[in-house]
């Protein structure tokens, strides 16, 4: 990891050891439990270049916030539009990258939202 610091490593282990989304708020209060002296501009500022050198995924759903993922293998996010939450779907990789490859692009990953009601807010 490229410039390394206790703040970079923390707010990378929070957000690989999350399963939901999280804005950079919700990073921040997560890792002021670890580093209580953190600042919001500090965890802006690793997030950032954390999407940069790719470790982790911005996800992006139209709801104005940006949202990040520390697990970066090829997956769906399945956004509900009623409730607003962002789920994990595991597709076929092979699949994916073929579609990627098949047209000369070499996938390092993916963000892909699909948009729809979730299973709890299609009961309703």
């Amino acid at each position: 990891m490229a410039n390394y610091s206790k703040q970079r490593e923390a707010i990378l282990h929070e957000l690989q050891n999350r399963c939901d989304h999280p804005t950079a708020a919700q990073v921040y209060e997560g890792v002021r439990r670890v580093i209580p002296n953190i600042s919001l501009g500090t965890v802006y500022r690793n997030l950032a270049a954390l999407v940069e050198s790719g470790e982790i995924l911005s996800v992006a759903v139209g709801d104005g916030k940006e949202h990040f993922d520390g697990d970066k293998s090829f997956h769906l996010h399945l956004h509900c539009k009623c409730c607003g939450a962002i789920i994990d779907s595991r597709v076929n990789d092979e699949k994916i990258k073929g579609i990627a490859e098949f047209d000369g692009f070499t996938p390092e990953n993916s963000v892909c939202v699909v948009y729809g009601l979730c299973k709890n807010c299609n009961k309703q």
